[in-house]
């Protein structure tokens, strides 16, 4: 059986066409057919796990399944990434630098300059996009964050999806995190709600379908290779696992985080994955030592470990149900199997952690007490928690900061290759040099594909990468990348023939300030000896080269702006009014109303029927945040969930029967705010609320007459459709109020 494309069909037609079939000469394409024994491709991606978070890297954790990946495979002590989400997939699935193909920072911004636009320029065709004009079934499976928020609505546009750039089938969330036992999922281009089961979870979700993928391509096309992409919303915050997974945990981390740090690096000297002699660095800014904490303190930050931990393993049976799957249906030894983590792990807990991050978003106070109340909660679906950053800070030993960094602790990330009978000396360590950029095309390389000059009419970049082949048959080979920049929101970097320049920058203040270190990182892992001042020389022609290298590649100009990076808006942001009916759902700010400090009024047309008509009007957000505007027991109802902390607002008597025209208003500022109800134009209740709805609101989808996948109030379950006759419902968004604390000085999560 032969694979016809007819998109890929040349013209002009190469047969005859007569007046009649018996004087013509039909012609047909020439077959699109990887050769016998081309790979299937598999490639799987861990969000936010840190250097040392993997047991074959040290980790205490118990991870079986990347572990046998790696001792018949190879795994990789000098691979790098870009240091942030969106980035490091944008060079993964192009092989091009992140700012060259558009996403020199989250997908979430376009600031209006070719480095940042937030979405993947069609000059770089994708790695599926590539494997699949060569005949590879093509399939993304988990978070994608590629996709501008502007067009995560149902009515697209849908260039930017999975779908839009190489993949089949696409089934995940589409933006930087999700909550593991509510996420808000998309099949192909059209919103799903996750499947109703006991014990639901993202993870399992993931897999299943992923072998659901596989099934029914080896089904149908037998003689056609895959390429599986498989992306974890794990172990990125929410850190959310069953119960069983966290409790196996239980008293494990009670020594604290800096006698983790001293035991992961024995355990990475052992396994060959840190050169023996490695110290640690001082500890990262922020991070109080273990030993002066109070009780409390420990008790708190060493169960948030162990969840971090249960959701670590739990993440790895997943992978090891994924490869026993291609192992029972034959698929295994064909296979190349990648897996990597996005970046360094994160230290966007802060000193404390948090049990609901949401009121990070917010800029909400994040009390101790509040997290300490719910410490038996945590990784539960009651809670959307993050460990401190000292957790971290242990995650990336022996390496310094976290991810955004373009030190170590940003941009070194563990990789494992698997590949049965193509690797030399399975289970050794691999220390060439290497980047995210670098596995595009080895994988082209093994599937024998060529990176196209046009795609689709359009002139490609050049592939910025190199081919990481050569490691799997000569683990001593030399390395082949010389060279690398990094930044990452004004953090630079750059490696260039085993020496490393870098700087931390303060946003705000003048890059010129910056001072750049200087490490010989083929002496020095872990960047621990500064030798700027001992080779000035150096420092400042790495530093030409890496100005050299941003000119080339889109970085500049240099920008270390946060939230505020929004210089261009969806034209969406600037509407006043919204028209939405019945199970309409729009995502977030950029594709929908931004209800963020200011005053709005929700109208909704309505009858009721029969005494039991309730449900929800209009609801914003999910069980972490938002507010929620509803009837029950006949009366409307406001429930205002500033991250966890509600306002109900209730009114004194219910609805009469019959058509009616209710509204919600919210007016007031960040000190003080009012909620007022209306039926029919007469004001029937008026009460006082925290404040209106703070801006860094993320992740968070609006809903027209329903609520769901999880409920923004405890008052009801999900999705609790309102069960009499919604018409339609109007948005009228009023003036903006100062915020004392704005959102855009606030750095970002949800990456």
């Amino acid at each position: 059986m032969q694979h016809h494309d007819p998109r890929l069909e040349p013209s002009p037609f190469g047969g005859v066409v007569a007046d009649t079939v018996a004087d013509s000469t039909p012609w047909w394409a020439p077959a699109v057919r990887p050769g016998d024994g081309t790979p299937n491709i598999v490639m799987i991606v861990l969000d936010d796990v840190g250097y040392g978070q993997i047991g074959c890297y040290g980790a205490a954790t118990h991870t079986p399944a990347m572990n046998a990946l790696a001792a018949s495979g190879a795994w990789f002590a000098n691979f790098h990434v870009t240091g942030l989400c969106s980035t490091t997939r944008s060079s993964l699935l192009t092989g091009r630098n992140h700012h060259a193909v558009g996403v020199g920072f989250l997908a979430d911004f376009d600031t209006g300059f070719p480095g940042y636009r937030g979405a993947v320029t069609p000059r770089a065709a994708t790695l599926a996009e590539m494997l699949r004009d060569a005949g590879y079934g093509t399939y993304a499976v988990g978070k994608w964050h590629l996709t501008p928020p502007a067009h995560m609505t149902p009515a697209g546009p849908f260039h930017q999806w999975p779908t839009g750039r190489g993949f089949d089938r696409y089934y995940g969330f589409l933006w930087g995190e999700d909550d593991q036992w509510a996420p808000d999922l998309w099949e192909d281009q059209h919103h799903v709600e996750p499947p109703r089961r006991d014990g639901y979870h993202l993870s399992e979700d993931l897999v299943d379908r992923a072998q659901r993928y596989v099934s029914d391509h080896v089904s149908a096309a037998p003689d056609r290779p895959f390429f599986l992409y498989l992306a974890f919303g794990a172990c990125h915050a929410p850190h959310q696992a069953p119960r069983e997974y966290l409790e196996r945990y239980r008293g494990r981390f009670d020594h604290g985080w800096d006698v983790e740090r001293d035991h992961t690096l024995r355990r990475q000297m052992a396994l060959g994955v840190v050169p023996p002699g490695t110290a640690l660095p001082p500890p990262n800014e922020g991070v109080a030592n273990w030993a002066d904490l109070g009780d409390d303190q420990r008790r708190l930050y060493a169960r948030m470990q162990e969840v971090f931990a249960g959701f670590m393993e739990h993440t790895d049976a997943q992978i090891g149900r994924l490869v026993d799957y291609l192992r029972g249906i034959g698929e295994l030894d064909n296979t190349l199997l990648v897996v990597l983590s996005d970046n360094g792990a994160s230290g966007e807990g802060g000193a404390d952690g948090s049990a609901n991050e949401y009121r990070y978003f917010l800029g909400l106070a994040d009390r101790f007490e509040d997290a300490l109340e719910q410490i038996d909660e945590l990784g539960g679906p009651a809670t959307h928690n993050h460990y401190p950053s000292g957790w971290a800070q242990a995650g990336n030993t022996p390496l310094k900061l976290y991810k955004k960094h373009t030190f170590g602790g940003g941009v070194r990330a563990p990789l494992i290759m698997h590949w049965p009978g193509k690797i030399a000396a399975p289970g050794s360590v691999r220390t060439q040099v290497h980047h995210v950029i670098d596995v595009l095309p080895t994988v082209l390389q093994a599937a024998g594909v060529q990176a196209p000059d046009s795609y689709r009419g359009v002139p490609q970049l050049p592939v910025h990468g190199t081919s990481m082949l050569y490691t799997l048959s000569e683990p001593g080979a030399a390395g082949q990348r010389r060279q690398q920049y990094f930044e990452t929101a004004g953090h630079r970097g750059i490696y260039r023939d085993g020496w490393k320049a870098v700087t931390t920058h303060r946003p705000g203040t003048p890059f010129d300030a910056d001072r750049f270190e200087l490490y010989r990182l083929d002496e020095d892992f872990a960047e621990l000896h500064d030798l700027a001042a001992e080779h000035p020389e150096i420092v400042a022609d790495l530093v030409t080269a890496w100005w050299e290298d941003a000119r080339a590649y889109g970085v500049l100009p240099l920008d270390d702006r946060m939230q505020s990076r929004v210089a261009v808006k969806d034209p969406a942001w600037a509407r006043p009014r919204y028209r939405l009916l019945p199970g309409a759902r729009l995502a977030n700010g950029p594709a929908g109303p931004d209800f963020a400090g200011r005053h709005f009024t929700v109208t909704a047309r309505l009858e009721r029927h029969r005494p039991g008509d309730n449900g929800v009007l209009l609801a914003y957000g999910r069980r972490a945040a938002g507010f929620s505007f509803f009837v029950d027991d006949g009366r409307l109802c406001l429930d205002l969930n500033l991250a966890g902390r509600h306002t109900v607002v209730t009114a004194p008597e219910p609805l009469v029967l019959g058509p009616a025209t209710v509204a919600l208003t919210f007016t007031g500022d960040h000190d003080g705010a009012e909620a007022t109800f209306t039926v029919d134009g007469v004001e029937v209740h008026r009460a006082p609320v925290p404040a209106v709805l703070p801006a860094g609101l993320g992740c968070l989808s609006l809903q027209c007459g329903h609520n769901s996948p999880s409920p923004v109030s405890p008052r009801y379950e999900p999705p609790f459709t309102f069960a009499g006759t919604l018409h339609e419902v109007f948005i009228d968004l009023g003036p903006t109020v100062a915020d004392p604390h704005p959102a855009a000085e606030r750095p970002l999560a949800m990456d």
